[in-house]
């Protein structure tokens, strides 16, 4: 079962940079993902409130609810969308594929849980084989003073991530489940984009045609209903340092995609990448040797 929401989350995940492409023209980013999380929150909260399995949460939980919706489902994507205006998509990746440190070590402060040293191995060895595969990217592109406000930018959007990683699993560990929290962190998420659209005077544009409204709908349901439910579902079941790996294997999905679609070229520090994100993966969920008990000296 934990395989097959990996395996969802990587594959759905990896494929919605299409479905995003598709909405970067006439509307605006910040109603673009108000969009998208307003549909999905719907989606959610009819299905739910149809099979009986909404959950009641009290204030506590909607609090978390509300800055979950705020770190997972409003900043985080400002800030990638709008870092990716100054700074490469494989930048990006690399900056986004750290989140398995960033959740390793949130765990251990924020919660109390172990940080497994094959966790760290391979999320180092995952970046670092991210590294090779966007290397091109890298050093093609010349440091600037936007160059670093996309970093600043990219880096925050992954602390966002994170925090909004804990933030679940502190509701799971409440025994919420993440299809409850979720309608109401996406719903808040869309309240919160809508009131920035608002202040900010962005137009609340929409293109009706089957591009936009096509893409619209795979990234709130499939995207979202469906991508964030899985993964966060992994976070409660595996732990925020090992569900996060996956953000290394998006680009990787990603890429497989793009040799067919727009003709990527696979280079060959960019197979010896893909060799180390693949290693790093197997380390990371390499279960550790129980460790035996000393035989007692006195036996009663």
């Amino acid at each position: 079962m934990n395989l097959s929401l990996y395996l969802l989350t990587v594959l759905i995940w990896g494929t919605t940079w299409i479905a995003i492409k598709l909405q970067l023209e006439v509307v605006a980013v910040a109603a673009s993902i108000a969009y998208r999380f307003a549909l999905a929150a719907l989606v959610l909260f009819v299905g739910l409130l149809l099979t009986r399995r909404l959950q009641p949460v009290n204030g506590r939980g909607q609090l978390i609810c509300l800055l979950q919706g705020l770190c997972l489902f409003c900043l985080n994507f400002l800030c990638f969308y709008t870092a990716s205006q100054w700074i490469p998509s494989g930048l990006i990746a690399v900056v986004f594929s750290t989140a398995t440190l960033w959740n390793a070590l949130n765990a251990r402060v924020f919660l109390g849980q172990r940080v497994a040293a094959n966790v760290l191995a391979g999320g180092a060895l995952g970046l670092g084989g991210l590294a090779l595969l966007f290397w091109p990217e890298l050093v093609g592109h010349t440091a600037s003073r936007e160059t670093w406000m996309g970093l600043g930018l990219a880096l925050c959007g992954t602390l966002f991530f994170s925090a909004g990683n804990m933030l679940s699993s502190l509701q799971q560990k409440a025994g919420l489940r993440p299809l409850t929290t979720n309608a109401w962190g996406m719903l808040y998420g869309a309240l919160m984009l809508s009131g920035y659209c608002l202040v900010s005077a962005t137009p609340f544009a929409f293109e009706w045609n089957t591009r936009y409204v096509g893409s619209l709908l795979y990234l709130a349901i499939p995207g979202s209903v469906i991508g964030f439910t899985a993964y966060l579902t992994l976070v409660g079941r595996l732990g925020p340092e090992r569900a996060a790996y996956s953000t290394v294997l998006f680009p990787v999905v990603a890429l497989n995609i793009s040799a067919f679609v727009e003709g990527y070229q696979w280079t060959a520090p960019a197979l010896v990448g893909l060799v180390l994100v693949m290693l790093g993966n197997v380390l990371v969920f390499r279960k550790a040797k129980a460790v035996s008990p000393a035989p007692s000296a006195l036996r009663v």
